[in-house]
């Protein structure tokens, strides 16, 4: 188990790094699925032998409520399908922490529960938010999960020129989810959470 790195250098690295993804042309990225709610798409990740996968969507609300629902915090658990558990292990500093969480089963359960410990850090990007996160290789694994780990992910949220009560919301999720899997099987599943993850925001913002 390592320690718990210096939040401040990994915060900046994870911030460039994002910042970079979302910077690379249309052209390299490929349609992996098309929903009324979001545009999923995928290209070869530089991190590991699986993809970085972009979601986007136009979401009905401000900036700074819809990331109050996506970081760890109290929201997240009460309406994303996908996260069973989670605990805040480490608080460094209002906007970084290092979170425990586990995910159900997926695919009628071909992808078994999976476990992951992340550092989260949120901060200002250009008139709205980016909130992103990297797993880290802290804390016992529990029985009965794998242990999944999340290469640089995050989720830019800025509002709209034009509609600033609606907010467009970008993601860059890279997600090694470890274990025998067929690489088939994760893939249909990333784009399928991705789009569903659009559909159950908004679905928990309008209540």
């Amino acid at each position: 188990m390592d320690p718990l790195p210096s939040p401040a250098p990994l915060a900046s690295k994870l911030r460039n790094t994002l910042v970079r993804y979302h910077s690379i042309g249309d052209g390299e990225w490929r349609v992996a699925k098309k929903t009324k709610d979001a545009t999923v798409w995928r290209k070869p990740s530089e991190e590991f032998s699986g993809y970085l996968y972009k979601a986007q969507g136009v979401v009905e609300d401000v900036t700074n409520r819809i990331v109050d629902h996506i970081r760890p915090g109290p929201y997240r658990l009460d309406w994303d399908s996908l996260m069973t558990s989670m605990d805040i292990m480490e608080t460094f500093e209002e906007n970084c922490c290092v979170m425990r969480y586990t995910t159900a089963g997926q695919l009628w359960n071909i992808i078994a529960p999976r476990e992951f410990v992340d550092f989260s850090y949120t901060t200002s990007y250009e008139d709205g938010l980016l909130t992103c996160g990297i797993s880290l290789d802290y804390g016992e694994v529990r029985p009965n999960f794998v242990r999944g780990f999340n290469h640089p992910c995050g989720w830019f949220c800025v509002p709209l020129k034009d509609s600033p009560s609606h907010s467009l919301l970008t993601g860059y999720i890279q997600t090694e989810l470890r274990g025998m899997l067929p690489q088939s099987a994760v893939d249909t599943a990333m784009s399928s959470t991705l789009a569903n993850f659009y559909s159950d925001l908004k679905k928990a913002l309008k209540k």
